[in-house]
């Protein structure tokens, strides 16, 4: 445990942080997943893409994900996706 009081407060910030940025991840994973369910059903996929898409954004506009990163993930999700309606 810290000592010093400057040390106590961000351990605080850091924690309020981390569990912010889990809830994020976490529901950014859960977007893609249905994103994926979608596709693989033949259902309309966009709406969930879209909203998927959308929450990486956020994501990279709060700080959670690089920018680069959230591209990547952009990039890779429309990709699966494409193969997976495609194949069906």
């Amino acid at each position: 445990m810290a000592n010093i009081k400057s040390q106590i407060k961000r351990n605080r910030q850091n924690e309020v942080r981390r569990v912010r940025n889990k809830a994020t991840r976490s529901e950014l994973q859960t977007r893609v997943k249905t994103a994926l369910a979608a596709a693989e059903s033949g259902e309309g996929y966009d709406d969930q893409l879209r909203e998927a898409v959308k929450r990486i954004d956020k994501a990279v506009s709060k700080g959670v994900l690089h920018k680069n990163a959230g591209a990547r993930r952009k990039s890779r999700l429309v990709k699966q996706l494409r193969r997976v309606a495609a194949d069906r």
